[in-house]
């Protein structure tokens, strides 16, 4: 070890997480550096982390939009900062992973949020209940002292603790340069925050469940979950104890987002019970279905949501592919098609005949740039539609969604 270094820290560890946060690309933090051209300071980050003198420089807030409705303060760390939460990562993660639950699927490697609702769409049909649970500001309200409990838990490594102590205390700075002091929360947005926010989880919820309601079985990406009840008076039973359980941890069920769901699918019990809810951009409800035989029958299951839908259907108008008339149709194909075979990846996976109407809006944008373009439809939709409909059948794999049958029709 060299005698003028407080801690070991490999050269090659903190070279590997500049590659990994390179990949991840993302934009600068409070002190502009961008991650182009940062390899020449490597050296000088390494020195400080292996001699104990780095500290993190504060967090870019920055404001983003929610959803649903409002907005959420996201934590830019600088890309020093996101280099020097990598080399923590890289040993941390090992040591915590083996410790989680299978059922916790969020940030984790190995696990995506297709499994989570592959397993929820399973369980509905063996539970006739559902709680669905969301963790209010989870990110910003996880306890400093419960998290470094957690961690010391699983390390005794001393610069892994430090640096995580320090990044929790490294404050937020606004845009105007106001300095916000933060007291609890792991900024969201910071390159370690996942693996800390499972932390917290993992015994604030995961642990807590398996010993006090193994019953209930349960999928957790980050701080959306569902747990499956038999009965709604056993679900509003463990309400109520989960509520308690994260008061007790310092974090605060959302009361709009938390509700008890009823999903059986072949009957009610009441006019007055919820029978649907969101969970990762899937919206669960009964829907008709059918067996081998060709019967239809009402099964609860999941199809992307109304939010999802929205949200994609508002990236097509904002491509306003009807003013690109200097491009070609193949220009267009190559911007729109990695969005949307990931949008067939994701949402596509269960009944995926509920993603069609937004394909079907994609290809009435391109029947508009069609219009505008080529002067001999004459701006007529029919004739456009025509024209598109000959191109796609000629080349039925220019377009992601063209490759599954969605193509426009000839009138």
């Amino acid at each position: 070890m060299d005698k003028t270094k407080s801690f070991v820290i490999p050269r090659e560890a903190v070279k590997q997480a500049y590659e990994q946060v390179k990949a991840n690309k993302g934009s600068a933090g409070v002190d502009g550096q961008s991650i182009e051209g940062f390899e020449e300071n490597l050296y000088k980050l390494w020195n400080r982390m292996s001699s104990g003198s780095y500290f993190p420089p504060p967090v870019r807030a920055v404001e983003i939009p929610k959803k649903s409705g409002g907005k959420r303060m996201l934590g830019i760390p600088s890309v020093s900062d996101r280099i020097a939460q990598m080399v923590v990562k890289i040993y941390l993660e090992p040591m915590v992973e083996p410790h989680f639950c299978q059922d916790s699927y969020g940030y984790r490697p190995g696990k995506s949020a297709i499994d989570a609702i592959a397993i929820t769409r399973q369980r509905c049909w063996k539970y006739d209940w559902v709680l669905e649970y969301d963790i209010k500001a989870l990110f910003d309200a996880i306890d400093h002292e419960l998290l470094m409990r957690a961690v010391t838990r699983h390390t005794d490594c001393k610069w892994i603790i430090l640096y995580i102590r320090r990044w929790l205390a490294s404050p937020f700075q606004t845009r105007d340069g106001k300095i916000m002091v933060r007291k609890a929360g792991t900024p969201q947005g910071g390159v370690i925050s996942p693996v800390l926010a499972n932390l917290f989880l993992h015994y604030a919820f995961d642990k807590w469940m398996a010993r006090n309601n193994p019953q209930n079985p349960w999928a957790r990406y980050a701080d959306d979950g569902i747990i499956h009840c038999k009965t709604k008076e056993e679900a509003e039973k463990l309400l109520n104890k989960l509520d308690q359980r994260f008061r007790e941890c310092g974090l605060e069920l959302h009361p709009d987002k938390t509700k008890i769901i009823y999903c059986k699918d072949n009957k009610r019990t009441g006019n007055n019970q919820e029978i649907t809810f969101d969970f990762l951009g899937y919206t669960f409800r009964p829907r008709s279905a059918q067996t081998r035989e060709g019967e239809r029958f009402l099964n609860f299951l999941p199809a992307v949501s109304r939010k999802a839908s929205k949200a994609m259907h508002q990236t097509i108008r904002g491509w306003k592919l009807h003013r690109k008339t200097d491009k070609e149709l193949a220009d267009i194909a190559k911007v729109v098609n990695p969005v949307i075979r990931g949008w067939v990846n994701y949402y596509g996976r269960f009944y995926r005949s509920a993603m069609y109407p937004i394909l079907r809006k994609l290809n009435q944008s391109l029947i508009r740039w069609v219009a505008k373009k080529y002067k001999r439809v004459n701006g007529r939709q029919k004739q456009a539609q025509n024209w598109l409909a000959k191109i796609a059948q000629c080349e039925p794999s220019l377009f992601s969604h063209w490759q599954m049958g969605i193509i426009p029709m000839i009138r």
